[in-house]
């Protein structure tokens, strides 16, 4: 049940209808979006949400399906259905591409039925379609929409004869124009041409009666006549006869293929439905495409647990005017079914009510919605909407009343499996009365069980919502220091209007403003100073959880490098230990080798002074072999020259180390080269040295041991190619990819991985949306890989 009947127009569902259309390419599918209806059954629901995710997996994978030839072949069929009727070339060349564009269809879904089995089950569509009458026309119809010379032998013979004649009659009027012109019957520069369908001569006035032959015109000044030849009359006249005889021969033809057709209409016009649904259905992918649309979990329970949620129109006209929508997190279960929000105007109430309108009823219509896929959802049988002023002059409604007329339906029709959305609730009249019809209203819909989203700024219903189950506050967040609506949904606590503080930034007199606080009375305005209070204390929770966080991540990646320096040091030790060990055995080997052959050429020589002497002299020279040298090296220390920061200078990162040559000065900020990366630095953060001393830094960086800053940003490239690795291999190098680069501070990465079937995507993109490192990930330009390449922005 959907009341009212103008609701579609009141949440701008029409506005979707006409994207759908114009993403649709042909009149079929545009015929299926205006069948587009709200539906409560799970099953129907669910069966379009999956054709379109399937579809959209399509278009992501990049593969081939059919993009045109969606043609509406009813008017054929009609046509055809009558006994003794025939299609002309046109109408079969059009019902030629169409069958071609099925038959590629029923290709892919055989070869895909795995991959779509959704998709795979509208085939059913097509189980009487004889695709043979498709190799029937092929032979009749070419690609131009033409009849085939040889679509009979008959036409063929009359198509081969008439190119003869004309080729007789060119040769004979080309020896009579020669003739008559050599006689100086034709006027200067004249040509032959073309006078009732007949070739003819043009001959002076004059010299009419000197060239026998009949005239089928004369020029406008009567100087010219054109004549056809004596000659030429009886050749015409054979051509002519062929003329006629060739449609006859292809309507004979085309009748013969029309029968051929005839008993195949019922199963064309099921597969004419089938082209219609796969351009609605194609058109619902590209939408869900273009708005990063999602299908959402459809549960049981009754609950809608939303996470990013987008209004798809405002997103796209902020889009355009390069800006962001603020996400909504949404949540309706069983003890928080009705959502009462408050906060100040234009602070974004209304756009969150309208936007959970909308995006559940386009689910309950089978189209993905702009939430992300983890988000949850069910299905209701009632939709009712109150929202803008529905005051009837006709009728003699008042704006007040017509709202009440609504409330009136809404208590009498609400139940469990309604959702229901009311705007500015209680509104219209005097606040006291209005506000306690709409507390009782509010009551009443929560013991229906009804589901839903209101809008107030009547401070009891706050409390209502504050103190019943079944009802839940919620506050648009608002920036009371800028004057700025953040545009935030904060479920569980209510909002203020912040009247008071807004007046008082904008200037209102105090004496005015401490009138209005006796008004209001103190307890209300002390409640109403505790909101702000809170909305001020969250707003700098929020920055310092943000900072919190952010160091949090910097802790974690420095523990990490640290790991792996420990981790790098730890082998190279051992790996120094052992080659030492090594080393010094062989050493050992060799001086125990020397000391005894030592020996014995003592004791051969019996212990003669001068042979004693010499060997002793040969063991000395081997033990100063053998001794280590140390190894002094001079790590040049860096000079910091003094003086501005100049374009062409080299400069040092006090924080790193790192060492780049300045390319541009942009007020406060430096661009700098470190190797092939740019960057762009604070100038605080920079220092000035001379080449010379860079050449130095250069040279000692090897000394300095394997961890450089500078090193890893020479080294290190902003493109990964994943083709040809398995799924287990790519994990790792994925990892230390954006370990390096977030390390290093390299905001953009870029990550090939190709199309394929799309495992190396699904799997290179699962991965990235768990590493806290990565901010966002998309396409890259369709010029440039498309979906075979994802872009990487760090944080």
């Amino acid at each position: 049940m959907l009341y009212p009947s103008n609701l579609e127009q009141k949440i701008n569902f029409n506005k979707i209808k006409e994207i759908l259309k114009s993403e649709c390419s042909s009149s079929l599918g545009m015929d299926f979006v205006d069948k587009v209806s709200f539906s409560s059954d799970s099953k129907l629901v669910v069966r379009l949400l999956d054709q379109t995710e399937e579809f959209r997996q399509i278009l992501v994978s990049g593969e081939a399906f059919p993009t045109s030839n969606f043609t509406n072949l009813n008017p054929y069929l009609e046509k055809a259905k009558l006994e003794n009727s025939f299609l002309d070339a046109a109408d079969f060349h059009e019902v030629k591409l169409s069958l071609q564009t099925l038959r590629t269809c029923v290709s892919f879904f055989q070869k895909n039925e795995e991959v779509y089995p959704v998709l795979s089950q509208l085939l059913g569509l097509l189980i009487d379609l004889d695709l043979s009458l498709l190799k029937s026309i092929d032979e009749i119809i070419d690609e131009k929409g033409n009849v085939k010379n040889n679509a009979s032998r008959e036409l063929q013979l009359i198509r081969s004869q008439i190119i003869y004649e004309e080729g007789r009659l060119r040769k004979v009027m080309e020896r009579v124009f020669k003739e008559a012109r050599a006689k100086g019957l034709t006027p200067e520069d004249a040509q032959m041409t073309v006078r009732s369908g007949r070739l003819v001569i043009p001959v002076a006035a004059e010299n009419k009666r000197k060239l026998r032959g009949f005239i089928h015109d004369e020029s406008a000044t009567g100087q010219t006549v054109f004549m056809e030849p004596e000659e030429a009359l009886d050749i015409n006249n054979e051509i002519r006869d062929l003329e006629y005889m060739e449609p006859r021969e292809i309507i004979k033809i085309l009748t013969k293929l029309t029968d051929r057709l005839r008993p195949a209409i019922p199963a064309l016009r099921k597969a004419t439905n089938f082209l219609g649904l796969m351009d609605f259905i194609r058109a619902k992918a590209k939408f869900a495409q273009k708005t990063n649309s999602a299908r959402p979990e459809i549960t049981k329970e009754r609950q809608l647990i939303w996470r990013n949620a987008r209004h798809p129109l405002l997103e796209m006209a902020l889009k355009a005017q390069g800006k962001k929508v603020v996400p909504l997190q949404i949540k309706l279960s069983g003890h928080e079914r009705l959502l009462v929000i408050s906060g100040p105007n234009a602070g974004g109430k209304s756009v969150t009510l309208k936007t959970v309108a909308l995006l559940q009823y386009m689910l309950q219509c089978g189209l993905l919605i702009p939430v992300e896929p983890d988000s949850k959802s069910s299905l209701f049988d009632n939709f009712f909407i109150d929202i803008g002023d529905e005051q009837n002059l006709e009728n003699d409604l008042s704006t007040y009343s017509s709202h009440l007329m609504s409330m009136k339906y809404f208590s009498n029709f609400a139940d469990r499996k309604t959702i229901l959305f009311i705007d500015e609730f209680g509104t219209g009249t005097e606040p006291q009365f209005g506000g306690a019809i709409a507390e009782a209203i509010l009551l009443a819909l929560k013991k229906l069980g009804a589901y839903g989203v209101l809008t107030t700024h009547y401070g009891n219903l706050k409390q209502v919502a504050s103190k019943n189950q079944g009802l839940v506050n919620g506050a648009m967040r608002y920036d009371v220091d800028k004057l700025e609506p953040m545009y935030q949904l904060e479920i569980g606590k209510p909002g203020s209007s912040f009247a008071l503080e807004i007046a008082s930034k904008i200037g209102i007199s105090k004496d005015i403003l401490a009138y209005a606080k006796s008004q209001i009375g103190e307890d209300r305005v002390r409640y109403d100073r505790l909101l702000t209070q809170l909305e001020n204390e969250k707003n700098q929770y929020s920055e310092l959880l943000t900072e919190v966080n952010s160091k949090d991540r910097l802790l974690k990646t420095r523990l990490q490098e640290y790991k792996e320096l420990k981790e790098t040091l730890e082998t190279t030790k051992k790996k120094y230990i052992q080659e030492a060990k090594e080393e010094a055995k062989l050493l050992l080997d060799q001086a125990n080798k020397k000391i005894e052959s030592t020996i014995r050429q003592i004791k051969e020589g019996k212990a003669e002074k001068e042979s004693t002497k010499l060997v002793r002299q040969e063991l000395e020279a081997f033990k100063e072999k053998v001794k280590p040298e140390k190894i002094k090296v001079k790590v040049p220390s860096i000079v910091v020259l003094p003086g501005e920061i100049k374009v062409g200078d080299w400069v040092r990162l006090k924080d790193n180390g790192a060492i780049g040559e300045v390319l541009q000065l942009k007020s406060k900020e430096v661009e700098i080269s470190i190797g092939e990366l740019k960057s762009n630095v604070k100038l605080s953060r920079l220092e000035r040295i001379s080449q010379g001393e860079v050449k130095k830094e250069k040279k000692a960086i090897g000394v300095r041991g394997n961890f450089n800053t500078n090193e890893k940003m020479m080294d290190f490239s902003m493109n990964l190619d994943l083709r040809g690795k398995r799924g287990e291999e790519i994990l790792s190098l994925i990892q230390t990819f954006i370990d390096e680069g977030y390390m290093l501070g390299i905001k953009d990465l870029r990550i090939v991985h190709g199309k394929g079937n799309g495992i190396l995507r699904d799997l290179t993109r699962n991965f990235l949306k768990d590493m806290s490192q990565v901010r966002q990930m998309e396409d890259e330009h369709a010029d440039r890989g498309g979906a075979g390449v994802t872009l990487v922005t760090l944080k």
